[in-house]
């Protein structure tokens, strides 16, 4: 978009949606207080861990396939990306039998806010992205927000499956997302493509522009939750055994 700036030139959706993204995530961690977790579920070759201005203390942490990220990563440090001296990038395998504990192992706090964002993670099923959404709902704290773009064909899947002719793509979104406790709003590429004074795009979309935001607790939250309604409730039941 920069080697371009033309604004009758039509912008990729990738490029829109990856300034989408990136806009996002600088709002959540620069005007939310306390967002110092991003997690980010990407292909390996991800940039903004180096072309993004983090807050400092900011932890982020890359899911991605790891022989691609350790390729890319050597390839960015040869020609001098470095991360800021007060953040620490963290990379954890999306090839791991259990994303959720393996986050939690290497320093994700389940306590504490964090904002998620999808771009390039491969996913060959809608179990597969099934399962990142279970584990996003798992770990992010109540009101953290979840952005990136699906795959259209997830839609096209559910459809396929259970042999409708006319996809409400909008409607099947709302409910996977609201069934794992999220509130979902599609972004429209043409909307984000007005927003930087740009043409809409050209071709077909194959992808679905998204921002979500965390209704539950956390299991972490939940848990804490938990202890502390038992421990007034114990009180109450001794406050009660000494009046008698």
């Amino acid at each position: 978009m920069n080697q371009d700036p033309l604004p009758t030139t039509s912008t990729s959706h990738y490029c829109l949606a990856t300034k989408f993204i990136d806009d996002k995530l600088f709002s959540v961690v620069n005007h939310i207080d306390g967002v110092r977790q991003i997690v980010l579920l990407t292909d390996g070759m991800e940039t903004r861990h180096y072309r993004l201005k983090w807050p400092n203390s900011s932890i982020i942490f890359d899911v991605s396939p790891e022989r691609i990220f350790r390729t890319a990563a050597q390839n960015l440090r040869g020609v001098g990306a470095k991360i800021p001296k007060s953040c620490l990038l963290v990379h954890v395998p999306s090839e791991s039998s259990d994303l959720q504990e393996i986050l939690c192992r290497k320093g994700f706090n389940g306590n504490r806010p964090s904002i998620w964002a999808l771009q390039g993670l491969p996913m060959m099923t809608l179990a597969s992205f099934i399962d990142v959404l279970v584990t996003v709902s798992s770990l992010a704290t109540k009101g953290c927000f979840f952005v990136g773009e699906l795959p259209a064909w997830l839609a096209e899947t559910e459809v396929v499956i259970k042999g409708l002719e006319q996809p409400d793509t909008r409607r099947w979104i709302d409910k996977l997302f609201l069934s794992n406790g999220f509130r979902v709003d599609m972004i429209s590429y043409d909307e984000v493509a007005k927003d930087v004074c740009r043409n809409p795009p050209s071709g077909d979309c194959t992808h679905i522009l998204f921002v979500a935001e965390q209704l539950r607790l956390s299991d972490v939250q939940m848990e804490s939750w938990r202890r502390e309604f038992q421990r007034v409730e114990e009180e109450g039941d001794e406050e009660g055994f000494e009046e008698l």
